[in-house]
């Protein structure tokens, strides 16, 4: 097994901004490598104008003409006149049978027929010129970005601080206190357009990189690639303006997912989660549910944080590294150290409890869950929902609640085909389902008991005196 490590020159500008290549050396790319693709492309698409091929392989004429050049020259591709203008426009491209018997020969090691990749090394250097390393998060921010957000202002700064420390964070709290949905809100805080590439080369293998569903364009807008006279300038195999990525996994989550992975029925490869997350958020939810241990997961990520680099590896055997520039969240029901032991938690630059909602955060979020469905607030209706099913049922006040009780309500009303109003009716009825009638008492004593255990672990000057 050997390795291969990026290298680029920091004199150098980001590739993103860099000139197209007009030449084939200029990609970075093997000639052989180029001719390859082109002879990919024409079998997957029949007769193409040399245009038609600048634009899918997001390559100047000036670079693919000596590859049309190379195919026609050994007997690989041919020429036909389609137009009556006189010009190369009229030209179409398509291969003969030898070269249909190329390409196959090539989609059968690897089937990617896309627009061209870009190097490692310049994958490498894009990433590092916009890393989240380079960002700094203020209160003033935090405050904006979670204006509409009912939170503790302490967990807010808490989160906002630690954005600021580029080290992991593990979120923590009783199901339903609002743990994911504040890490996801975490986004808000990454300013700044990326670009990433379509795909990247690395020994002669293609992964592709450039995901729409992960790499969305900045408020709403077509991601910027190349329209436009400077864009026109630019090298068109990156992707640009584009949002910092949220990468959210879960209970699917498995060791295999964090490598990269080869299909050997479609001869593509799948890159990881964490690395399309680059440059921005990877969010680890409900740790402890995966099906490898806590300690397993928490363990492949021991390297990556601490020197900011993964290794990952082709199904050839070459090992090569990649940088991990990400903001990792771990979020879990748990208590950090039921989950991992000292020396990992060490690494862990924040452990950020989400506790249950104050009486007064949570009638804002009653009032905005009424607000959102069409439903006047009553405040006789709000206290009996405190004093009459809360208190009575010893059941915390969790961010979910709100929200899924008024929808209840909603639910009931169109049955009855009445407007809906909150009331002692209402909210009985919305209680009873929501949490199974007696089993009210049943769900609250579990979360309380979770809560009772949690204090005395951390009163416990055994365990607050524990290392790894």
């Amino acid at each position: 097994m050997h390795t291969q490590q990026a290298t680029d020159s920091p004199t150098l500008p980001p590739p993103a901004e860099a000139r197209a290549p007009r030449t084939t050396d200029e990609t970075g790319l093997p000639f052989l490598f180029l001719v390859e693709l082109l002879c990919k492309v024409l079998f997957q698409r029949g007769q193409v104008r040399l245009p038609e091929l600048a634009g899918h392989l997001k390559l100047s004429v000036s670079v693919i003409t000596p590859l049309v050049t190379h195919l026609r020259n050994e007997k690989l591709c041919e020429v036909t006149r389609s137009g009556s203008s006189g010009t190369d426009a009229d030209l179409t491209y398509h291969l003969t049978d030898a070269g249909m018997q190329r390409a196959i020969a090539c989609l059968n090691r690897n089937s990617y027929a896309g627009p061209a990749p870009v190097t490692l090394a310049a994958y490498v250097a894009q990433m590092e010129s916009q890393s989240v390393r380079h960002l700094h998060v203020t209160r003033a921010a935090v405050q904006a970005s979670f204006h509409d957000v009912v939170a503790s202002p302490q967990v807010l700064d808490q989160l906002g601080a630690a954005m600021n420390s580029g080290r992991a964070m593990f979120i923590y709290g009783l199901a339903g206190s609002g743990k994911t949905y504040l890490a996801e809100r975490l986004c808000g805080l990454l300013h700044g357009a990326i670009a990433v590439p379509y795909a990247i080369m690395i020994d002669g293998e293609v992964v592709p990189f450039y995901d729409p569903v992960q790499h969305r364009p900045l408020s709403g807008a077509t991601p910027a690639e190349d329209s436009g006279d400077l864009l026109r300038t630019l090298d068109a195999r990156w992707v640009r303006g584009l949002q910092r990525p949220t990468a959210l996994t879960g209970g699917e989550l498995t060791l295999e997912m964090l490598d990269l992975r080869f299909d050997a029925n479609t001869r593509l490869y799948q890159a990881p989660p964490h690395l399309k997350a680059n440059n921005g958020i990877f969010i680890i939810d409900d740790l402890g549910r995966q099906r490898c241990s806590p300690l397993e997961l928490m363990n492949r990520w021991i390297v990556p944080m601490d020197r900011g680099v993964d290794y990952l590896s082709l199904h050839t055997g070459l090992v090569f590294q990649v940088p991990f520039d990400v903001v990792v969240v771990f979020s879990s029901n748990f208590l950090p150290e039921r989950l991992s032991d000292g020396a990992f938690l060490r690494r862990l630059g924040y452990k950020i409890e989400v506790p249950p909602q104050s009486p007064e955060e949570y009638e804002l979020l009653f009032r905005q869950a009424c607000a959102q469905y069409g439903i006047a607030f009553d405040t006789a209706a709000f206290d009996y929902l405190l004093s009459g099913l809360h208190a009575k049922d010893e059941t915390p006040l969790l961010a979910c609640y709100p929200r899924d009780l008024i929808r209840q309500v909603r639910d009931l009303a169109r049955y009855e085909s009445t407007p809906p109003t909150l009331s002692q009716r209402s909210l009985d009825w919305a209680w009873h389902n929501y949490f199974a009638g007696a089993g009210a008492r049943r769900v609250a004593a579990e979360q309380q008991k979770k809560e009772r255990e949690r204090r005395e672990q951390q009163s416990n000057p055994l365990n607050q005196g524990r290392s790894g």
